[in-house]
């Protein structure tokens, strides 16, 4: 069906699930209408949960909020509330978080940084150099509970996924896999470009907010030595054991 709002498809992926789709590529400036949709639709629509992805809005709803008089789901009243509520007047400005991540690059945590180095024609601290001058906004969570894609890789960084992936990548790597970098909250299979590792904990029930990360978030890199790394990751350990 189509949406009434301009350039804006929704479709129906089940009865109390809707998405928008606001383009069909990996584009920073089409990622920036999907979280300002997001921030929008959260501040002036009760009852309907929002879940960002890098050009669509996953839109979903208790149908029974959503019935007419004869007691049926009625699509039209919710494509009317949301679009009243996309086109309100309150301000849905908030502060862009921006969240520090320490990084140990090469080395025993980042295998595949020679061969990223090699492919790009540039040095090992080159690439390192460039990775830490970006700002990454968080386009999305997904593939596993916690996992950020992020967009805002340097260019000259982009590298094909590996060939063979890995069975098991060490949890908190960080890595390339295409014009995206990532990090892997827990020991997971991926085929993504493995440059360095962060002592930080991406993912954890038993806090409030499982994800340290959250779509639309700010994400720059620190790079940190092996030691800092050691010293970081003992310090995250006791937190979790305390």
């Amino acid at each position: 069906m189509t949406f009434p709002l301009a350039d804006v498809q929704i479709e129906a992926l089940a009865e109390d699930a809707w998405l928008l789709r606001f383009g069909d590529t990996i584009d920073a400036d089409v990622n920036n209408r999907v979280h300002a949709a997001a921030a929008r639709l959260r501040a002036n629509l009760l009852n309907v949960e929002c879940i960002p992805a890098y050009a669509s809005l996953l839109l979903r709803f208790d149908v029974t909020h959503w019935l007419d008089d004869d007691g049926r789901f009625c699509a039209e009243r919710l494509q009317h509330v949301i679009a009243a509520a996309w086109n309100a007047s309150s301000s849905t400005e908030t502060a862009t978080r921006e969240v520090i991540i320490p990084v140990w690059y090469g080395g025993d945590a980042g295998a595949d940084l020679p061969e990223v180095a090699a492919h790009a024609r540039m040095s090992a601290d080159e690439v390192v150099a460039r990775h830490v001058a970006a700002i990454y906004r968080v386009a999305m969570l997904g593939f596993a509970p916690g996992f950020p894609y992020l967009l805002g890789l340097d260019p000259a960084l982009a590298m094909p996924r590996r060939s063979n992936p890995r069975t098991s990548v060490p949890a908190g790597s960080v890595a390339i896999g295409g014009q995206q970098t990532g990090i892997y909250p827990q020991a997971l299979p991926g085929g993504w470009q493995l440059i360095g590792r962060t002592p930080v904990r991406l993912f954890d029930l038993a806090v409030a907010s499982p994800s340290l990360l959250q779509p639309g978030d700010h994400v720059r890199f620190r790079a940190i030595d092996e030691r800092e790394y050691g010293r970081l990751a003992d310090d995250a350990s006791a937190s979790a054991s305390a």
